[in-house]
């Protein structure tokens, strides 16, 4: 099994700062590249990332640079932590420092606006000799840096990589678990942040628990029929990367997508929302392209359409309801 000791994380926001701080406690040697140069000095000099995971001491043995050579350079394993929406343009700035066949992790759960596509594609695009791998699951970012436990997914093709890579970055509180269904790993993260900011809407009109636990429900059906269009495996949705990450992220305000649907149901605007914010949520960017693709492909998405719906200004959240409850009543399966 080779041995992958040498990491470079791409990305110091909330995330990847939590990866890089995991990574350390897994025992790799571990450079963290910050496009923000206070983020930087802050990890260095105080083992703090104050920006984004306040209060959360760090491994003081991580070490933040905004070098993004000396990031990737001479590593074993990347782990590409930048929104889903600068993946492409951090990728193609990346090919030139890299070594071929380098395993690259993509953390960000998302669907690229302008092409549709997913995050492996972009890779394979920008980075043709790199590995791809995701990395997914039921996982808040402060949870992982303050080692409390957590399970998630790493999906790459080959079974004995992907054992390696696990090893690599698995400690006492991190349990990753390999597969080799990249598109089921991808689409269960992506569109279950657009249920999040649905299932917060539904917190904010206080539109009650059994409404909540519709929601997922129906979500969770969104998400099957749309990752089964594109080939993936049934069981990776019932598993960490599918149905995990829609309970958790749709359970708690702290879910950037479930908090900021929390504030459009109480009737505050996307732009008030956003204005106020240093993280991205990922959902706002996905729901439109998964509104796109769904039409092109006539997918099912009421509840994704509907979030697009709303961010887009198309509707209001109590029209989008009631758009909802009309739709006529069919089977189930």
């Amino acid at each position: 099994m080779t041995e992958i000791k040498n990491i470079g994380v791409i990305g110091a926001g909330a995330w990847g700062t939590a990866l890089a701080q995991s990574a350390c406690l897994a025992g790799c040697h571990t450079e963290l590249w910050s496009h923000e140069e206070e983020t930087a000095s802050a990890i260095n000099t105080s083992a703090e990332n104050k920006l984004y995971l306040p209060g959360i001491p760090l491994d003081p043995a991580l070490k933040a640079t905004t070098n993004l050579e000396k990031a990737a350079s001479n590593k074993d394993a990347l782990l590409m932590v930048a929104p889903a929406q600068f993946v492409r343009s951090v990728a193609q700035q990346l090919v030139a420092v890299t070594k071929d066949n380098m395993p690259v992790l993509i953390c960000a759960k998302g669907i690229e606006i302008a092409s549709g596509k997913l995050m492996s594609d972009i890779l394979a695009e920008t980075m043709p000799t790199a590995i791809p791998a995701i990395l997914s699951g039921p996982s808040f970012a402060a949870d992982v840096a303050r080692g409390l436990p957590t399970a998630v997914t790493l999906a790459v093709q080959d079974e004995e990589l992907g054992h390696s890579l696990a090893a690599s970055l698995s400690h006492q509180a991190l349990r990753p678990y390999w597969s080799d269904d990249l598109i089921g790993v991808q689409i269960g993260g992506a569109v279950k942040n657009i249920l999040a900011i649905a299932a917060g809407i539904v917190v904010g009109k206080e539109l009650g628990a059994s409404a909540h636990a519709s929601l997922i429900s129906r979500g969770f059906a969104e998400i099957t029929r749309f990752a089964e269009t594109f080939g993936a495996k049934p069981q990776t949705l019932m598993g960490l990367s599918g149905l995990g990450d829609l309970v958790l992220t749709c359970s708690s305000p702290q879910s950037r997508n479930m908090s900021l649907g929390i504030e459009l149901g109480k009737g505050r605007t996307l732009s008030e929302i956003l204005e106020q914010r240093h993280s991205i949520s990922e959902g706002v960017h996905t729901a439109k392209a998964v509104a796109k693709i769904a039409r092109e492909k006539n997918i099912r998405m009421p509840i994704s359409e509907a979030v697009n719906a709303i961010i887009e200004g198309e509707l209001t959240t109590d029209e989008a309801i009631k758009t909802l409850l009309s739709r006529p009543l069919r089977s189930e399966i």
